[in-house]
């Protein structure tokens, strides 16, 4: 090819424009349609998924219902020396902007938000804010004591100042099992109120069992669709898929009738003389249930990726390894097994991140100490009404996942996880 030069003549088109400029324009639309194309895509991702995890985000943050309903109430309390009964003046403007508070219906909100970091203080709010309609002038220090002796706590004006910033990290502690203290020290929760590390630790824990338990099952299965005949190949494949085809609801309550003490299972056990009738196995609503149920639904996600790789094994490797003297489990766990790592990564990750998210299943068989974070965090966007602490719980959940992914991606390599 002959080397261009300055000096010789630009190439250009009919119209006479530059055939390069030409070119760059065609190749600008091809990207203007194609991101044209994905922009729905795109779209939707954002709508469903990037702006609902801000917004959980901000509301783990979000704390502007004190600030809001009592703010000369807190400019008030800056001067005030903690481990005091503040002086007359604050307990008058308190009264003022409570009365204020309880017509604008924003009290209720005040009362809920304290009662979160003082367990009963939601009456004392409510209690208060109701009688003091009546009361017409002080000395209010004298008739808040009066209406509840709670007023007398400096711990509660120390905990009313604490939650006036309209952003906090109490909800974070808090599903950390922390607090601030009287003073504002990050202190440890009463052991009988350390719920959320032990909750976080048998998460982890379970999606870790249900994720190996699964790689256990699946594997041989994988392994058998991948090199019997087509024909039998295809009927394990609808097999594994059938449970698709159900719904999850009806698959979760039918372990229920199997697991039950007077289920399925107990009666074949103690019609065959395995167990006697007065000693039938506890195997629902608890840790047992939710573990069997829950690898039950996430098998599939475990044998399809293990499937989608094996089948792209040729079989002719272990025949060679065969043919030059190695035994048939030597041939297997060294040339057959490598070439399923891959797949074994991408089920493993995904069947954890499902395992460590699932909601419905420990909540419908889990009982009491079957129970996972995501029911908790359910519980408190759905009953409680505390979003802050949900979204906080659910950060922490969706950091851990990252830090996982993350971890993975070092230690194996993301670009090793194949689908087939």
């Amino acid at each position: 090819m002959a080397e261009i030069t300055a000096d010789q003549t630009v190439i250009t088109t009919a119209d006479g424009v530059p055939l390069k400029t030409r070119l760059a324009q065609a190749e600008r639309r091809k990207k203007i349609a194609a991101f044209a194309l994905v922009l729905p895509l795109l779209a939707f991702i954002l709508i469903t998924f990037i702006v609902p995890i801000l917004d959980m985000t901000f509301r783990s943050v979000d704390n502007p219902v004190v600030a809001a309903t009592l703010p000369r109430t807190l400019a008030a309390l800056e001067t005030w020396e903690t481990g005091k009964i503040p002086d007359e003046p604050i307990f008058a403007i308190l009264a003022e902007e409570m009365v204020a508070g309880a017509k604008a219906r924003t009290i209720g909100k005040v009362a809920t938000r304290l009662n979160y970091e003082i367990p009963g203080s939601r009456s004392t709010i409510t209690k208060t804010a109701r009688k003091l309609k009546r009361i017409k002038q002080g000395p209010y220090k004298e008739a808040f004591l009066k209406i509840d002796k709670r007023w007398g706590d400096p711990d509660l004006w120390a905990r009313l100042k604490q939650i006036g910033s309209p952003y906090t990290l109490s909800y974070y502690l808090a599903a950390v099992d922390m607090r601030y203290d009287a003073e504002g020290s990050i202190v440890s929760q009463p052991e009988d109120r350390q719920i959320y590390v032990p909750l976080f630790w048998r998460t982890l824990w379970v999606s870790m069992l249900i994720t190996v338990l699964c790689l256990v099952l699946a594997y041989p299965i994988a392994y058998l669709m991948a090199t019997l005949p087509t024909g039998i190949s295809n009927l394990l494949m609808i097999m594994v898929l059938l449970p698709f085809w159900t719904s999850l609801l009806v698959r979760t309550t039918s372990w229920i009738v199997l697991l039950q003490t007077e289920g399925v299972l107990n009666d074949i056990a103690v019609w065959t003389g395995l167990i006697g009738d007065e000693n039938r196995l506890q195997m629902i609503y608890n840790m047992t249930g939710t573990v069997i149920a829950m690898v039950h639904i996430l098998l599939p996600f475990m044998v399809l990726p293990l499937f989608s790789v094996m089948k792209t094994i040729s079989p002719s490797y272990v025949r060679a390894a065969r043919s030059l003297g190695a035994t048939p489990p030597r041939a297997f766990w060294t040339v057959y097994f490598p070439q399923s790592v891959p797949g074994i990564g991408a089920g493993s990750l995904l069947v954890f991140i499902l395992a460590i998210g699932y909601y419905i299943t420990p909540a419908l068989v889990g009982g009491r100490t079957g129970q996972l974070i995501s029911n908790f965090i359910a519980f408190h966007m759905q009953k409680s009404l505390n979003w802050g602490l949900a979204a906080a719980l659910g950060g922490i959940l969706l950091l851990g996942v990252l830090a996982l992914y993350w971890l993975y991606n070092r230690l194996v390599g993301i670009d090793n996880m194949k689908l087939g």
